[in-house]
């Protein structure tokens, strides 16, 4: 995409916590509702002497994740120290990895637009956070909570040209780790985080132009803002002829707009050596190869199988892959009414709105894939009307009953057989007899009317087809 005939080069890193019960190189606890510095220890505060231990579940998380970016796994991988003095990492340096990372050479595809894009994942490597430093006036508090939080950092090419694709990646990244239940992908509290590499090149160039990055963005809204103005203030840099610095940003959400925080170091400038209180990281083909079985069927894949296989429209495929939970409900609820796009429906608009309004998650919902798909077999089954369903629905949702016993405490069985809606029909043609002959001297329009007069008579329990067939062969004198 043209930017005033510029172009674009983004490349994104996303720092992904994993969701492990203890810190990446020591026991303390992870929880995020602990009081300030309630989770700390020696190890993480950095006191001297103090050694660290690898978290092996963190090490089996990444290897996942890796596998399901479709990384290479280096069979051994080398922790370093990564050296930089900031109150908030007390050891002096970062335990993170350099020239020998965990994953490389991966790839993930998405949906931009109903286009498929291909981004490549450079590399996906483990360290650990730093703490949090709180500014107030003149005084900085430092919460070391979060250092030692265990990190997989997962580092793309530079291969998005526009602000939707660099949002739309994160949220791909966002979707597998939480397929693979080894992140809780919560931006607000800072379980992912994104920092965004932007440049501008003139448009046909080959040479990309001077990197800026801009840091922390907790929310894929907010990628997209920060990355649109920040390549429209690169690009006003160029054309007044001043010289675009390689520095960090940060993102202004109030004031829609970055501010410098550092220039940018290099990687010489962390002074990167081998950590010698850490072994390798060995990994042989059979953890590769177990940690590969257990992989989960993906969001793409899965949104794909559901239009190949389903039917589904692809725009409800990639709702209903959003999330790994919804999907489940999904494929739950048309395993017992296999009625695939009816399942679709009800969930993406009942089922959602009320998840909305109520601001619940699809595991707190009353209303279970079983109890919706009789639903739906009831409907399909001519036992209710979509119309009585949508009552039942919200009796459901209320009460947490079955459809059997709501319809049966609410009397809303559909009246199907021709002699009983017969005579509702007859009733309502007494009681309406001037609109009768209107109707048979040529005002065939008032038959809405009759159908109308007759689903209130029934209280909405009469079978529409039955009431159409009974009244036109009655109307017809």
């Amino acid at each position: 995409m043209s930017f005033r005939g510029y172009e674009a080069v983004i490349g994104i890193e996303v720092h992904v916590q994993l969701k492990t019960a203890s810190k990446m190189f020591c026991a303390d606890a992870t929880e995020f509702e602990a009081g300030d510095n309630e989770n700390t220890s020696p190890v993480s505060v950095g006191m001297p002497g103090t050694l660290p231990v690898v978290n092996k579940k963190a090490i089996e998380f990444s290897i996942k994740t890796g596998l399901a970016l479709g990384c290479e796994i280096r069979k051994k991988s080398v922790f370093a120290r990564k050296n930089y003095f900031y109150p908030d990492l007390p050891k002096g340096y970062q335990i993170s990895q350099f020239d020998l990372p965990l994953c490389e050479n991966g790839k993930i595809s998405f949906k931009v637009d109903g286009v498929e894009k291909t981004i490549s994942i450079t590399r996906a490597h483990m360290e650990e956070d730093a703490g949090k430093s709180n500014h107030s006036g003149e005084y900085t508090l430092i919460n070391l909570n979060r250092a030692g939080m265990p990190l997989l950092e997962i580092v793309s090419g530079p291969d998005m040209r526009t602000p939707a694709e660099a949002a739309e990646y994160g949220r791909t990244i966002r979707q597998i780790v939480r397929y693979l239940d080894v992140c809780d992908g919560n931006l607000e509290e800072g379980s992912m985080r994104c920092d965004c590499n932007v440049s501008v090149m003139k448009e046909g160039s080959t040479k990309f132009g001077t990197k800026v990055e801009i840091k922390n963005i907790n929310s894929f809204r907010f990628v997209e803002k920060a990355v649109e103005f920040e390549i429209d203030r690169q690009i006003d840099l160029v054309e007044r002829g001043e010289k675009i610095l390689q520095e960090t940003r940060l993102w202004d959400p109030d004031k829609n707009k970055t501010f410098s925080m550092r220039t940018k170091e290099d990687a010489q400038d962390y002074r990167y050596f081998p950590d010698p209180d850490l072994l390798p990281v060995t990994v042989t083909d059979a953890m590769i190869a177990k940690f590969r079985s257990e992989l989960p069927e993906l969001p793409l894949a899965r949104a794909k199988r559901f239009v190949s296989a389903h039917g589904l429209p692809e725009y409800d495929a990639l709702v209903l892959t959003s999330e790994k939970e919804l999907a489940d409900f999904y494929e739950a609820t048309t395993k017992v009414c296999n009625n695939h796009k009816a399942s679709s429906n009800w969930i993406m608009t009942e089922l959602l709105r009320e998840l909305n309004q109520a601001n619940k998650e699809i595991s707190q919902s009353p209303i279970t894939p079983e109890m919706l798909g009789r639903l739906i077999g009831f409907i399909d089954e001519g036992k209710i009307s979509g119309k009585i369903a949508k009552a039942v629905f919200a009796e459901m949702w209320v009460s947490g009953k079955d459809p059997d016993t709501v319809i049966k405490e609410k009397n809303l069985v559909q009246i199907s057989d021709a002699g009983a809606v017969e005579k509702i029909i007859d009733e309502v043609l007494a009681a309406n007899a001037q609109q009768v002959a209107d109707y048979r001297g040529g005002r065939t329009k008032l038959f809405g009317f009759f159908v109308g007069a007759v689903m209130k008579a029934s209280k909405g329990q009469a079978n529409p087809d039955v009431v159409n067939k009974v009244l036109l062969e009655k109307l017809k004198g």
